[in-house]
């Protein structure tokens, strides 16, 4: 039970990171080379502009801002430190997220293509639903599957490896690593290919229902742990 409720987990986490492949790849190539999730790149992108040297420096801007906003809104309404039941906070978090991404993509749909306001309002709701997706998902405590960005991840998976000297003891965390850079790639592949091929709502529609999969996934893992708290009660 333990294994298969932990392979749920890290199932529900790697969908919620390849949605933000696909969101990442859909901002770069149709909405001026942003980031939504990637906020390193964004914060790079503005460097480059105090010498001249961005192409849309407020793009970049609003979407550091609407990072900070939900991550700062997810982590009010998810609970601080590692919990051993996925909180229900966190499951709204991620479906208010889907659900705002899914009318974003109806909106895109329709209009067909964005001016600049209609860039910069994508933009920023986009990187909203991916700040508080970061954060949504930390009380589950898996912090090899970040499910945004995998700098940390891919730092990590070097330094304890074994030709890093590292310990045997912490080499089981390789594969969740691997696993979380491989997706992000492939969902940021899946995500370019839709986006030039069919549109960039089309793509964005493929993260909305990675998104809501993966909140599935870790609603079925809430239940099995609820589950198994009763079954361990006396009497239960």
């Amino acid at each position: 039970m333990v294994r298969s409720t932990r392979a749920l987990v890290v199932t529900g986490l790697l969908l919620l990171t390849c949605a933000s492949g696909v969101v990442d790849a859909v901002c770069y190539f149709s909405l001026d080379q942003v980031f939504a999730g990637n906020m390193t790149g964004n914060v790079l992108l503005l460097g480059f502009a105090l010498v001249g040297e961005a192409g849309n420096p407020v793009n970049n801007g609003v979407a550091v801002l609407g990072f900070l906003g939900g991550a700062t809104l997810a982590g009010r309404l998810a609970p601080h430190g590692r919990r051993d039941v996925v909180p229900t906070s966190t499951l709204w978090t991620l479906l208010c997220g889907a659900s705002f991404a899914a009318l974003l993509c109806a909106v895109w749909l329709v209009a067909g293509t964005l001016g600049t306001a209609g860039t910069l309002v994508i933009t920023t709701l986009l990187a909203v639903v991916m700040g508080a997706q970061l954060n949504a998902v930390k009380p589950i405590g898996n912090a090899n599957i970040t499910t945004v960005v995998v700098t940390g991840t891919l730092a990590n998976l070097a330094r304890d490896s074994r030709l890093a000297g590292a310990p045997p003891d912490v080499h089981s965390n390789w594969v969740d690593r691997l696993l979380a850079v491989v997706v992000l790639a492939l969902g940021a592949a899946a995500g370019a290919a839709l986006d030039r091929k069919a549109s960039p709502g089309a793509a964005l529609g493929l993260a909305v229902v990675l998104m809501l999969a993966g909140a599935a996934v870790l609603l079925l893992v809430r239940r099995r742990q609820l589950e198994a708290g009763r079954a361990a009660r006396p009497g239960g």
